[in-house]
C-alpha cells in the first residue's frame, strides 16, 4: 500500500481539480453543462484513480491505477481544449491548465516508469555495461 497523499503528483493533480472547479462554473456551466462535469470528473478521475490504487496492495495493481491516472489526464486536456474552441474558456486560462496537465502527465509517466521497474516489466532507464566480455 503506497500512501497517495504523499506522492506529489497526488498532490498537484487534486490542485487542479480545487483550480478547475470554479471555471467550470458560470458560462460554461450554463452553456455546455454536460462539458463542465465531464471535465470535473475527467480531472478529479487523476487524483482519485492514484488514491485508489495506492490502497491495492500490490505495485502492478498500483501501476494499474497510475495508467488510468495517465488516460485521465489526456481525457482532461481534450475537454480543455474543447472549451477553450467552443469559447467558453480563454486562451489565457487553457494556457495555464494545459501546463498543469503537462506537467501531471510526466510525472506520471515518471511514477509509472519507476512502478514498472520494481515489479520488472520495464528496462532498466540505463544501459548496463556487460563487464564479463573479454577483450583481444
Amino acid at each position: 500500500m503506497h500512501p497517495f497523499r504523499r506522492l506529489a503528483v497526488w498532490e498537484k493533480a487534486h490542485e487542479l481539480v480545487l483550480l478547475l472547479y470554479p471555471v467550470t462554473e458560470g458560462p460554461m456551466a450554463r452553456r455546455y453543462p454536460s462539458l463542465a462535469h465531464q471535465l470535473r470528473r475527467s480531472a478529479a478521475s487523476i487524483a482519485a484513480n492514484l488514491a485508489e490504487g495506492s490502497g491495492h496492495p500490490s505495485q502492478a495493481q498500483f501501476n494499474r491505477y497510475i495508467t488510468m491516472a495517465l488516460a485521465s489526464a489526456r481525457e482532461s486536456e481534450y475537454h480543455l481544449l474543447l472549451a477553450r474552441d467552443l469559447g467558453v474558456l480563454e486562451s489565457r486560462e487553457y494556457a495555464v491548465f494545459e501546463a498543469r496537465l503537462g506537467e501531471i502527465s510526466g510525472m506520471l509517466i515518471g511514477l509509472r516508469k519507476r512502478v514498472m521497474q520494481r515489479i520488472g516489466t520495464a528496462p532498466p532507464s540505463t544501459a548496463r555495461v556487460d563487464r564479463t566480455t573479454k577483450r583481444g
